[in-house]
């Protein structure tokens, strides 16, 4: 699990009281000074809350080994469930939603468990009709992620933040590549249509006026549009093919 870390600095002030002007310039130093200590305590306040707000997301993980699901003989295991679990919580966050509350933790454990029983039955019916990640796809995939990061040694650091190595995550890379195989063979998409574009463009600029701000013109963020639009409804199709395949599999469910 990612672990955020903030360092804090602090100076050392030395007043110095002359006698002519000292208290208006010891006032002015003692201000400054408690500005100071109150910026201090409260980045202090802001680390020990989010310290513990990271040990209660993880009081939510599993033993890496526990099998948390078996869908068709493949057991999903708690090192899997952890992963997919720290992404759920960080969308709720993001979403401005409490993970820790215990109505939340059991919708993040129940969303956990559903995307990854998902996942492996589309990975399942992909591996049926043979689709499979080459390894220059892996790799040129691969290097695309170390390119995020400024030397190799950061990357490395990452990784081992995040709880997963190499083999895990050259793993993940080639199950993306097979169900975007899988997706664009067996449930393409379609066109992503102008009026969607513009549909979705006016939604945008609704909410950056709200916000009190200028949206880009549409010829601006047009591609970033489609590529979004072109992304959700890809997602919408794999949950419809997952949700297809849970009809005829074996689901056992362990937490």
């Amino acid at each position: 699990m990612k672990k955020i870390m903030i360092t804090l600095v602090t100076g050392l002030m030395a007043v110095v009281l002359v006698a002519c002007g000292g208290n208006e310039e010891n006032t002015e130093a003692t201000n400054d000074n408690k500005a100071k200590t109150a910026e201090t305590d409260q980045q202090k306040e802001q680390q020990k809350q989010m310290e513990e707000m990271q040990k209660k997301l993880e009081e939510q993980q599993v033993d890496e080994n526990k099998t948390v699901a078996i869908v068709n003989d493949k057991e999903i295991l708690g090192s899997d469930y952890n992963i997919a679990l720290a992404s759920v919580q960080g969308q709720m966050q993001l979403m401005g939603q409490d993970p820790t509350s215990k109505e939340a933790a059991e919708q993040a454990k129940n969303q956990t468990i559903d995307s990854l029983v998902g996942q492996t039955l589309l990975l399942q019916e992909a591996d049926k009709k043979s689709y499979k990640a080459s390894e220059a796809d892996i790799n040129k995939q691969l290097e695309e992620i170390k390119k995020q990061f400024k030397t190799e040694k950061e990357f490395e650091a990452a990784l081992k933040q995040s709880g997963i190595n190499m083999k895990t995550l050259e793993t993940q890379i080639a199950d993306d590549i097979k169900l975007k195989q899988y997706i664009e063979k067996e449930a393409p998409t379609g066109k992503i249509t102008d009026e969607e574009i513009k549909q979705m463009y006016d939604q945008y600029a609704e909410q950056a006026k709200s916000a009190g701000q200028e949206a880009p013109k549409l010829e601006e963020v047009k591609p970033q549009i489609e590529q979004s639009l072109h992304q959700q409804k890809q997602q919408e199709k794999l949950a419809q093919h997952a949700e297809e395949l849970k009809k005829n599999a074996m689901i056992d469910i362990k937490i």
